[in-house]
Formats: C-alpha cells, structure tokens, sequence
C-alpha cells in the first residue's frame, strides 16, 4: 500500500488494483468487466472459466479487509449484455447477500451503455460521469474536470519492465497533473501502456505490493 493525495484527499493505493479513501470508507475500483470471459465463449473463443467468481472473490477480500462501506466502480462493471447470462447474475446475486449493507455506485463507462445497468435487485446507485466527492471528480474517461481532480478507470494502464526475453508488463497507478488512472480491477481484463508525460507519477503493482517508480 502507498499513501498519496489528490485533490485535497487522502488516497492509498492497494496491491488488488484498488484505492481507497480512508476518511470515507470509500473503496474506488474501475474495470471490473464482469461477464466478459461469457461474452467470448459466446463467439466461439476458448477463454479461461471462473473469471467472474475470482474477481468477486478478490473484491470481497479487499472490502472485508479495509472494513469499505462504500464501493464506487469507475464504469465498465458489466462488459456486455451478455452479462446478464443466468449463471453470471447468480453469482452476482450471491456476493451481494454476503455485502447486503454494503452501499455500491456505479459512475457508467462506455461498456455499461451496451450491457446496460446492474439488474435493480443488485442495488446499485447508478450516475453519469463526473460524481464529485470533496476534490474530486470520480469517472471513467480520465478526462480533466474544471475545479477537481479526476479519478479515472478505461485506460487499464501498465509498464513494461525489462526487455527481450526478461520482459514483463506490470499493472499501474497512473497519476496525472490533473487526471489519475486506476489499473483493470477484473480477472479478464486486457492492459495498456501508460504514456506519462513529465512530472506524472507511476505506481506498479507486483509481488502483492504497490511500487514507485522513480
């Protein structure tokens, strides 16, 4: 875990692709893209099973362990409307009996316009872009918002560390002048390269621990 602030607020970045807001009890994850490992099997691609049930279970993990009273997910919480498979929203269901208190706001990125919002028995609170908190202006696009610091999702950034064959691309924190980028919460997520510009900052996520890089 690395402490930071943004936006006149205390943040600290955790190993499991999440931050939290500590004076809030505010857990912030982006990218979650439950359903999507169905929607490829549903187009003939062999992809892992059991996506959806890791990526709960880590989330359950990282909530129980920070005591979060409130998750907002920086968009992309569905992948598709293929998410709305019957086993996947089982298993939905079934974290939300566990985390009944617990109160969950979804901000919609681009892939929520497709797979539409969570089933209404999920109890979601569900906005558009940007849901300001104090400083800050939570997103998916990582967009500048006038007068806030954005916390954003979409990018999915990481660093490439190493080359040729000792060569590996890590998830990252990516912290901008005026826009900071969460790493891909969800098991089956994809990754790009951040492309920082000076005076950013960078924190890799490896060996379960968040790194700075210099």
């Amino acid at each position: 875990m690395i402490a930071v602030e943004v936006g006149g607020e205390p943040i600290i970045l955790l190993p499991q692709h999440a931050a939290l807001l500590p004076q809030r009890r505010l857990l912030l994850v982006a990218d979650v893209h439950i359903g999507k490992a169905v929607s490829f099997r549903r187009l003939g691609v062999p992809v892992p099973q059991g996506t959806t049930t890791e990526t709960l279970q880590r989330l359950s993990g990282v909530v129980d362990a920070h005591h979060a009273e409130h998750v907002v997910f920086l968009g992309d919480f569905l992948h598709s409307p293929h998410a709305h498979a019957p086993a996947t929203l089982a298993a939905l269901h079934r974290w939300r009996m566990r985390h009944a208190e617990l109160r969950l706001t979804l901000v919609r990125g681009n892939h929520d316009d497709r797979a539409g919002d969570p089933p209404e028995a999920l109890g979601f609170e569900v906005v558009d872009e940007p849901l300001r908190v104090g400083g800050l202006a939570l997103c998916h696009h990582p967009k500048p918002v006038t007068g806030a610091y954005t916390l954003a999702g979409h990018w999915h950034p990481c660093v490439s560390i190493g080359r040729g064959l000792d060569h590996a691309r890590l998830p990252c924190f990516w912290l901008g002048r005026e826009v900071g980028i969460l790493p891909a919460f969800g098991a089956f997520t994809g990754m790009h390269a951040a492309r920082p510009e000076a005076g950013d900052r960078l924190f890799v996520v490896a060996d379960d621990r968040v790194h700075a890089l210099g």
